[in-house]
């Protein structure tokens, strides 16, 4: 069987997103991990938004159902995790990389998803949003923590901006490949330099 490189990438940002919720686990502090209970925090942030937009899609089974590479994907991503401990650690806490890079490619390749099920440019883009997100906010609440949409730090607003311009450039006819990177990048962009600069969206006040 011949897999596209978006199949690939989106490989990648299963196991990104599996380091993301399984360190999480690691250095939470007021709860006891065992091996287990940190695997299943990196399988719930890696596969909760693709299973949500999977369902609302009516694409049935979901994705990590019906592919086996998924799960592969997912179980490197905890072994490194569980093998490389500190290092894994230093590149999530001082570059912000699995979570950044993680909803980058989610969301573009939600996004796509979408658009090949047929839904209009306006749900693509919320569920490409929503594919990246949704597994962060499982493992938030799952870490009793507030997630990260309701902080003040740029989040989903850097994965929407990320899939409108996948849906512009892809209405402009771009090549898929160089969309797909152009798009996540942005993503990342924006992310990297709202945490560095500790930007955030103009609160609302109820007068």
């Amino acid at each position: 069987m011949e897999f596209s490189f978006s199949y690939y990438i989106g490989l990648a940002g299963i196991m990104v997103f599996t380091i993301s919720g399984a360190t999480a686990a690691l250095e939470h502090k007021e709860h006891h991990h065992d091996v287990f209970s940190v695997f299943f925090t990196g399988f719930i942030t890696a596969i909760g938004g693709g299973t949500l937009r999977d369902i609302t899609l009516g694409n049935y089974p979901v994705s990590w159902v019906k592919d086996e590479n998924i799960l592969w994907a997912i179980f490197v991503g905890f072994l490194l995790v569980i093998l490389l401990p500190k290092f894994v650690t230093k590149l999530r806490n001082e570059l912000f990389l699995f979570d950044t890079l993680g909803i980058g490619i989610y969301t573009v390749l939600g996004t796509r998803i979408a658009l090949d099920h047929g839904v209009n440019a306006f749900a693509a883009a919320l569920l490409g949003m929503i594919s990246a997100i949704f597994g962060g906010v499982i493992r938030d609440t799952l870490m009793n923590e507030v997630p990260f949409i309701f902080r003040k730090e740029i989040y989903a607003t850097a994965c929407l901006a990320g899939s409108i311009l996948y849906l512009i450039l892809n209405e402009w006819e771009c090549q898929a490949n160089l969309n797909l990177i152009v798009s996540a990048s942005l993503i990342v962009i924006i992310r990297l330099i709202a945490v560095r600069l500790n930007l955030g969206l103009p609160k609302l006040k109820i007068f």
